[in-house]
């Protein structure tokens, strides 16, 4: 018997693109608000240019695409071209969230799968145990939209 929901979830979808365009769009946060339906934009912050272990970003979030409506913390965690990019969410001093996009090159395109872990915390598994089922299923809609417009760039 399973007594928490997992603690992340995965979304996969095969894009008509080699993995090299692929990461092109995934590694570039300020491009997010083209495709997901709760972050709306994203800057690189800290000094960071671009995608590289240690960069800073923010994401400007609409919750569940309504509100309400904040900036994330977010800091580059793995990021290795045209095979993953990966960062943290939380603050300074702690995570509570991490994304990433994970790439494969398959059948003459790329299979994309993008990913959600929350950190095992206590107030974390708290908040999962009362609200996982809900905000799985929105993170996993959220995520087949993002992925879904991503393809329909590339693909265009």
């Amino acid at each position: 018997m399973k007594l928490l929901p997992s603690l992340g979830d995965k979304v996969s979808v095969w894009m008509d693109a080699p993995p090299a365009e692929v990461w092109a769009l995934v590694s570039d946060v300020t491009r997010i608000g083209e495709f997901s339906p709760e972050t709306f934009e994203a800057r690189w912050t800290r000094g960071s240019t671009g995608p590289e272990v240690g960069a800073f970003f923010k994401g400007h979030v609409k919750r569940n695409g309504v509100g309400p409506t904040y900036w994330s913390l977010c800091k580059v965690t793995r990021c290795e071209s045209e095979r993953v990019f990966e960062f943290s969410v939380g603050t300074d001093a702690m995570t509570v969230n991490n994304w990433g996009y994970e790439l494969a090159p398959q059948d003459g395109g790329t299979l994309v799968t993008e990913y959600f872990r929350l950190e095992p915390s206590l107030p974390t598994r708290i908040y999962w145990t009362v609200l996982g089922v809900l905000r799985g299923r929105t993170n996993r809609r959220g995520m087949r939209t993002t992925l879904e417009r991503m393809k329909a760039v590339l693909e265009a």
